[in-house]
């Protein structure tokens, strides 16, 4: 009898209930419930437009008129790829990407080690800090209009008080480049600051405490502990600096228009133009569906490169 009771209660308990059998699909309904607001807002904007950009490509649609036009096949490709201005452009936007990207990275990461290290105001810099990235792109275009306006903005007065010259921020190549890098740094340097800021808080502050007894001073942690750890942050910091930074449009359109004479101008304001101004749209599908390509083979060359690391460091 002693046996026969000790094993009803094993087998009673290795039977899967009724409960765990349904809990798979049950998980799975209610996932799909829940993404399925974002799944139609996705097909509907991002996945419908790029089918019928990908259709219009290949006619000689315009903007002018209804409908897609005559049938030209590559035709709007092989353009787009002889045309001088589009690569002019292209170049105009990686330019923008070296001018960016760099001190955007590195300046977000120092201010984050230093945010972190601040026992007084945190919350303050934190917010100071991020502040300027939900600020709409008009108004802060606006206000470094002010800034770099000849001769009543702040930037020439200052340059006049301390005897040098003024640089021309709107009128000159390099002047304008000049402003709308600052402009760029300024307004969206929070977003890698906060990416880095919740990165830091997951380090151990045990390992910091285990440094600073074996005598370690607080650039050795930054330098030996900090950064090392953070590598994987940076590496997503950086790709997603690079992929922003090539997609630049409204802060050069509303400060220099691409000016002067287009030598700012990068290749989605070369779209615009071509698409909503010179009302080729069959050939401006063409141009975005060209840099489409370029930004997702980025993508997968960094997805790739990550993959491929990770499986050296597994071996």
């Amino acid at each position: 009898m002693t046996t026969v009771a000790s094993t009803r209660p094993a087998r009673a308990a290795s039977r899967p209930t009724a409960v765990d059998q349904r809990a798979p699909g049950s998980e799975r309904r209610a996932g799909l419930l829940l993404s399925a607001p974002f799944l139609v807002i996705y097909l509907v904007f991002v996945i419908g437009p790029l089918v019928v950009g990908a259709v219009v490509s290949f006619f000689n649609t315009t903007t002018v008129k209804s409908g897609l036009g005559a049938w030209v096949g590559l035709s709007n490709y092989t353009k787009v790829c002889r045309d001088p201005l589009f690569w002019q452009a292209m170049w105009h936007s990686v330019l923008f990407t070296l001018f960016t990207t760099p001190p955007l990275v590195v300046l977000a990461l120092l201010f984050a080690v230093l945010a972190a290290r601040i026992r007084r105001g945190r919350v303050f810099y934190r917010i100071a800090f991020f502040a300027p990235y939900v600020v709409p792109s008009s108004v802060v275009v606006l206000i470094f209009l002010w800034i770099y306006t000849p001769q009543v903005g702040l930037a020439p007065k200052v340059f006049s008080a301390v005897g040098l010259p003024v640089p021309d921020f709107i009128g000159s190549t390099a002047g304008g480049w000049t402003a709308v890098t600052l402009m760029t740094l300024w307004w969206t340097f929070g977003f890698n600051f906060v990416l880095y800021t919740a990165a830091i808080q997951d380090v151990p502050a045990d390992v910091y405490e285990a440094a600073a007894i074996d005598g370690a001073g607080p650039w050795q942690q930054i330098r030996l502990i900090t950064v090392p750890l953070l590598g994987r942050t940076t590496s997503l910091v950086v790709i997603l600096q690079i992929l922003a930074s090539l997609k630049v449009f409204d802060q050069i359109y509303l400060l220099l228009s691409g000016g002067p004479n287009q030598s700012t101008r990068p290749v989605i304001e070369y779209i615009y133009d071509t698409g909503f101004t010179s009302y080729r749209g069959g050939y401006g599908a063409a141009a975005t569906l060209i840099y489409f390509a370029v930004i997702v083979a980025i993508s997968a060359a960094w997805y790739g490169l990550r993959r491929w690391r990770a499986t050296r460091a597994a071996a």
